[in-house]
């Protein structure tokens, strides 16, 4: 896997631990996703990824706090959420894309067999 896909793993991992969701956002952002640039992503997910950063540096920091500790500050519990839940999608898009080259299995076994004519047995 690649290191970004690993790093939104992390990101995941972290919102879904223990604490208030404004730290768990901001230490899943900030140590884990900050340092991805937008041309690693695939390009599916950039612009929503695009949005999320500029959503998490909104905020212009005060005394050395960071603009992303500033930003989620500033937030709303049910934002902390909506952007938690941005996290969580975009890692789930990034594993739907990884598997984009696997083959659609059938959804049921509804689907006809189909049985080479050698194994048939004739009735005569």
């Amino acid at each position: 896997m690649t290191n970004y896909v690993n790093r939104f793993y992390t990101a995941v991992s972290v919102l879904a631990g223990d604490g208030h969701i404004k730290q768990r956002l901001t230490r899943a952002y900030q140590d884990n996703l900050a340092e991805i640039e937008d041309d690693e992503l695939p390009l599916a997910i950039r612009e929503r990824f695009t949005e999320l950063t500029k959503r998490m540096h909104s905020v212009a920091p005060l005394n050395g706090e960071g603009a992303v500790r500033a930003s989620v500050r500033k937030m709303s519990c049910p934002e902390a959420g909506e952007c938690a839940v941005s996290v969580f999608a975009l890692y789930t898009d990034i594993l739907r894309h990884a598997d984009g080259d696997q083959e659609d299995l059938p959804l049921s076994r509804d689907v006809a067999e189909v049985v080479p004519p050698f194994l048939v047995k004739s009735v005569s």
